[in-house]
């Protein structure tokens, strides 16, 4: 660590992103503030960074695309004034994410229900045909 902050692989193991990842999302213009340089030119990354990348790869990992994040980083950039517009990205993202939950919960359903009929078939001792077709 130097006196300024981070450097690339500090800020990859703080925050469990690759080296990759980082330059990806700087390249992408995902992050809030632009990438300072140390007199070697090697990247610095100051300690709230470590916030906001955390942030990235949550809204990321819910399946945000790189342009919204982007949108979103943007605005954040730009400062105050345009709070809504924050407020309306990540309430429009938190309804795809609340939606894909609920599509799940219809999956993992089925899935217990398959789950307690085989556990059954398997207490009978019947399992070995069950699904397969096969005659008992």
């Amino acid at each position: 660590m130097t006196d300024i902050g981070l450097s690339i692989g500090e800020i990859a193991r703080r925050t469990g992103l690759s080296v990759d990842t980082l330059r990806f999302y700087e390249r992408e213009g995902l992050l809030t503030r632009p990438v300072e340089r140390d007199a070697a030119g090697r990247r610095v990354y100051r300690v709230e960074d470590e916030g906001w990348l955390e942030i990235c790869t949550n809204l990321r990992r819910t399946g945000m695309p790189l342009g919204e994040i982007r949108r979103f980083a943007d605005l954040v950039r730009a400062g105050a004034g345009n709070e809504r517009e924050r407020l309306a990205i990540l309430q429009e993202h938190r309804e795809r994410v609340t939606e894909e939950i609920r599509r799940l919960e219809k999956f993992r359903d089925v899935i217990d229900y398959k789950v307690r009929a085989y556990a059954a078939e398997v207490e009978k001792g019947t399992a070995a045909t069950f699904w397969t077709g096969a005659p008992a």
